[in-house]
């Protein structure tokens, strides 16, 4: 048995970049910023923040929700998987790691036209795992 599984909380460094190919099939590429916060090790070593940043691929409903609804610096919980890709480029074997959207949450402030949003939740994304939610806010942001 083997799981390949990410789960991700961060904010959305550019606005998605929606291509569409045959059969207007649409993929979404965007970046997600992850933080860990510094901190003082007993010892009294610093460490500092470090910022880790994820490149994201959404297709199908994800990409035509991602286009619509996400932005530079929304925040997402995003469940999927790891790819890597290799290419060449001038005689150079190139790589990228690239997380592979499954799930979709929009955290944070509700998004504007919430309703448009939930007539599109349930977008066929073409994998039936993969899916985009809402998750129901208070007017102010998550208890963590």
């Amino acid at each position: 048995m083997s799981v390949n599984k990410v789960i991700l909380v961060g904010h959305v460094g550019k606005d998605p970049e929606v291509r569409y190919l045959d059969k207007d099939v649409a993929v979404a590429n965007f970046t997600l910023a992850t933080t860990e916060r510094g901190r003082t090790l007993p010892n009294g070593t610093q460490i500092p923040e470090r910022t880790e940043w994820h490149n994201i691929v959404a297709w199908r409903g994800l990409a035509d929700i991602s286009e619509k609804y996400i932005r530079k610096g929304s925040q997402l919980y995003i469940e999927g998987k790891l790819q890597t890709r290799t290419w060449e480029k001038d005689g150079i074997k190139r790589y990228t790691t690239e997380i592979y959207a499954e799930t979709i949450n929009l955290l944070g402030k509700k998004p504007e036209h919430t309703e448009a949003l939930s007539s599109v939740v349930s977008a066929p994304t073409g994998n039936p795992s993969a899916d985009i939610q809402a998750p129901p806010h208070a007017e102010d942001d998550l208890p963590f």
